[in-house]
């Protein structure tokens, strides 16, 4: 299904040949990543629970997006909120404009679920315009702090800075 078509930006629906792209291409990149992520995403779309999005830029895989119609788990769990997560746009298409129509059409969609949406962003330098990003366009913070996989870090512990150090923002739509 398409999203989004507009010169050279298509919001599209997620297909299974665009699991291996995308991984290839954050590997290249130098990121830690497996097939698996995506192709997990795929299989929670197929079974309704999310919708995944790529973007192509000039025909070519560029981004993605998911948007959970219930959250996961974390800071706003169980209060009927879609979440949106694993957003990415890849490095050589980045500046273009493709990461704000991925979250416009994401916010859109999540729209139709409720009038709030969430997400948790890493704390590492690798999400810092992901950080901005999310800040200008709305998002704020929940105040429960950092947290670390399915909790709250508790204060004055010491925790690795990897992907699952997260601060939870949310954003009234609309």
């Amino acid at each position: 299904m398409i999203y989004y078509q507009e010169k050279d930006i298509l919001v599209r629906s997620m297909e299974q040949t665009d699991a291996k792209i995308i991984c290839d291409e954050e590997i290249a990149q130098g990121w830690h990543q497996t097939v698996e992520k995506y192709e997990m995403r795929l299989a929670h779309a197929g079974k309704g629970l999310c919708i995944s999005l790529v973007a192509e830029y000039q025909g070519q895989v560029a981004g993605y997006i998911n948007v959970y119609r219930e959250g996961l788990g974390g800071a706003f769990a169980g209060r009927g909120w879609p979440e949106i997560v694993d957003f990415g746009v890849l490095e050589k298409f980045r500046c273009r404009g493709i990461g704000s129509v991925l979250m416009d059409v994401a916010e859109r969609i999540a729209g139709e679920y409720a009038d709030t949406v969430w997400l948790g962003v890493g704390l590492h330098s690798g999400y810092g315009s992901a950080q901005r990003m999310y800040v200008k366009r709305g998002y704020i913070p929940d105040g429960s702090g950092a947290w670390y996989g399915e909790q709250v870090a508790a204060p004055y512990e010491n925790y690795c800075n990897d992907d699952d150090l997260v601060l939870f923002m949310s954003k009234k739509l609309g």
